[in-house]
């Protein structure tokens, strides 16, 4: 019999289906705007980061230092800050500071009449704008302290340390400044003449004399 040859079927070649470009253009354009918003979130968080961390430094140390917290430096530094007590503008009449440390402590813009402050410590403190009519400074350190345009009539400075105070602009009118300490204090020449006219005695702290500290004369 003869042979009775089939047609051999060849299988078509396996072709990649192919992209259009329109699409492939489309993708790397939506994946390179994805890298873009990805990054500005990223560059977004770092910034804000970083602001936190600069509000939470203390002031004046380097970075290194203020997070140092098991040397205690940066802490240390904030609670004495916290020590640091502000009273600005609010009313303290007839108030009991005495014998109190409230050094560098602020007061600025306080009524405070007839508080009492007897044997406080005041050095540094800011009394700027303060009313304390008739309150006791008596023996109290104010040395270094701010107390310009405040009202201090009638105010007893018996014994107390006024020395490097600035207090120009301020009222004395009928303060007791017996035994106090003005030394290198900025007064008014008003309130330096008046001051001298019933200034006496010797302070008990420094030893140094009320008026020759007043440059009575």
């Amino acid at each position: 019999m003869p042979v009775v040859q089939l047609p051999v079927l060849r299988q078509p070649a396996a072709t990649t289906p192919r992209r259009s470009r329109g699409a492939s253009t489309g993708c790397r354009s939506g994946l390179k705007r994805l890298d873009l918003v990805s990054g500005l979130r990223g560059l977004l968080g770092g910034l804000l980061a970083c602001t936190l961390l600069l509000l939470l430094l203390p002031a004046g140390l380097p970075p290194a230092a203020a997070l140092d917290t098991a040397a205690g430096v940066g802490l240390q530094e904030r609670a004495l800050f916290q020590e640091r007590v502000d009273y600005t503008l609010t009313n303290q009449s007839g108030q009991d500071f005495s014998g109190q440390d409230l050094a560098s402590s602020s007061f600025a813009g306080v009524v405070g009449r007839q508080a009492n402050f007897h044997g406080a410590d005041l050095h540094g403190s800011i009394l700027t704008q303060g009313a304390f009519a008739d309150a006791d400074f008596s023996g109290a350190d104010l040395s270094d302290s701010l107390m310009d345009r405040g009202d201090f009539s009638g105010v007893d400075f018996r014994g107390a340390v006024l020395r490097g105070a600035i207090a120009s602009g301020s009222s004395f009118a009928g303060a007791n400044v017996t035994d106090a300490d003005f030394s290198d204090a900025l007064l008014d020449r008003s309130d330096q003449k008046q001051l001298c006219r019933s200034a006496e005695g010797t302070n008990p702290i420094t030893g140094v004399d009320t008026r020759l500290s007043l440059d009575c004369g």
